[in-house]
């Protein structure tokens, strides 16, 4: 087996510790004396980290100039949807009881509750759209799709942030805050690289004429 497909593979298998490591605690009477924010907890800090590692893929591709890093970046991603799944359907179902009607009023209400839904909902049609034949399909709009990214990793800071600030608990949140916001950041640097280049380049080309 080819040592980067190994490394894939590893990655798979590591990703799906999470859920695994919730089930044996299950199992053994670990899930803390409230299992139920525990699991919630636990699930949607994860769906957080793979959001972040996918976002770091195209970086490490940049700045080692190799592709394979991108071949990673959707199974992070269909990653974080899995855990912001599991994360949701917990909340749904032990906390609103699969009621839509209440379920929205809590939505409306709490501005943290808003904004991990908005994450959640806007990662559905990313990871609908995570297959190359939907890439091919759509083309360009993909990329316009998938840009959602960024608003879905700041939404999911502030759902965080809010959900910590009624405890006064800001450390580990204003970690995952500053690596979204340098991974952002990179992307913005970069945008404004390429469109002070194409600007340069139409300039000159002016001048010449």
């Amino acid at each position: 087996m080819p040592a980067f497909q190994f490394f894939r593979l590893t990655v798979f298998l590591a990703s799906l510790l999470p859920l695994l490591r919730l089930v044996w605690l299950g199992m053994n009477d670990g899930l803390s004396a409230n299992p139920l924010e525990f699991v919630t907890r636990s699930t949607g800090t994860w769906a957080l980290v793979f959001l972040c590692l996918s976002l770091l893929m195209t970086p490490l591709r940049r700045l080692s100039g190799q592709s394979q890093w991108l071949k990673l970046r959707r199974m992070l991603g269909l990653y974080s949807f899995f855990y912001a799944l599991l994360h949701f359907s917990i909340w749904f179902w032990l906390d609103h009881n699969l009621d839509p009607a209440d379920m929205w009023k809590d939505v409306l209400k709490r501005p943290f509750i808003t904004a991990g839904f908005t994450a959640f909902v806007f990662l559905i049609p990313l990871a609908a759209t995570s297959t190359r034949g939907m890439m091919r399909r759509l083309g360009v709009y993909w990329v316009r799709l998938h840009r959602l990214v960024y608003l879905i990793a700041i939404a999911a800071i502030l759902h965080y942030w809010w959900h910590k600030a009624g405890k006064n608990d800001f450390g580990t949140v204003s970690i995952y805050a500053a690596v979204v916001a340098g991974l952002l950041g990179i992307r913005l640097w970069w945008a404004w690289q390429n469109l002070l280049g194409r600007f340069m380049k139409k300039r000159l080309k002016n001048q010449s004429v």
